[in-house]
């Protein structure tokens, strides 16, 4: 399954038998989500972009699974005894199929605190268990993509002569912390271009190992997080990243 999104670099991962439910129960939903992602493309002004709140490619692929029917959905359950509510636990999924074989839920990971995959695992496991969903998804940076970002960024910088903080003011950034300030200028004084030592800090703190990507979710994975909730699990690749925008 998915060999179109494996030849673009797409890392595709399967847990508890999700592979042989998708394929029997779901095989039209798992082409709608291959040719979603096979169309999702991420510029590289949105990767430097210093803004916070929710990334635009999440936005466009949130739009994208909208129309395709794949909606928010909050699930709440509650424990009740003697007539009397015990408990109420509600779970918010932002992508949730319904289809007459079951239903899907998918979540989005571009670049949360690496905590969130526990959320969404624990999640997908408890709704597994009370018969709500047959397969959970989660979608977050690739390997190979959250290696390519340093360069991706240098080059950006590089390709936009960004030669000092005053060049990056030009170009909309906030103003560096301090902290920031001096990384940057002690790699310089070591002999490292601007726009390498800018990129190596900027990525550090923006997409560094404590944010969500692949090998955070695989480590999740392969200590049982989330078990035995099937799970397909989707890398995103740097042959998303267009350089020249």
């Amino acid at each position: 399954m998915f060999e179109r999104l494996r030849e673009l670099g797409y890392e595709v991962a399967f847990a508890s038998h999700a592979e042989a439910i998708l394929s029997v129960d779901f095989p039209d939903l798992a082409r709608q989500l291959e040719d979603a992602l096979i169309e999702a493309r991420l510029p590289i002004s949105e990767i430097v972009s210093s803004g916070g709140g929710e990334a635009q490619l999440t936005q466009r692929l949130r739009r994208t699974f909208h129309d395709l029917g794949w909606r928010k959905r909050n699930v709440e359950m509650k424990k009740i005894v003697d007539g009397v509510e015990k408990e109420s636990i509600s779970h918010e999924i932002d992508h949730f199929l319904a289809t007459e074989r079951g239903n899907f839920a998918l979540e989005i990971e571009w670049n949360n605190k690496d905590p969130f995959f526990d959320r969404d695992l624990e999640n997908f496991k408890r709704l597994h268990a009370e018969g709500v969903i047959g397969v959970g998804a989660i979608l977050t940076r690739g390997s190979a993509l959250q290696a390519a970002l340093r360069p991706m960024v240098e080059q950006w910088a590089a390709d936009h002569a960004i030669t000092g903080f005053d060049s990056l003011k030009d170009r909309g950034f906030k103003r560096p912390t301090e902290r920031q300030e001096a990384i940057v200028e002690a790699r310089v004084e070591r002999g490292e271009t601007f726009a390498a030592a800018w990129a190596a800090m900027f990525c550090n703190d923006k997409y560094g190992m404590a944010t969500t990507h692949w090998n955070k979710l695989q480590d999740r994975v392969r200590r049982g997080v989330g078990n035995p909730c099937p799970l397909l699990l989707l890398g995103l690749p740097p042959t998303i990243v267009d350089m020249s925008n």
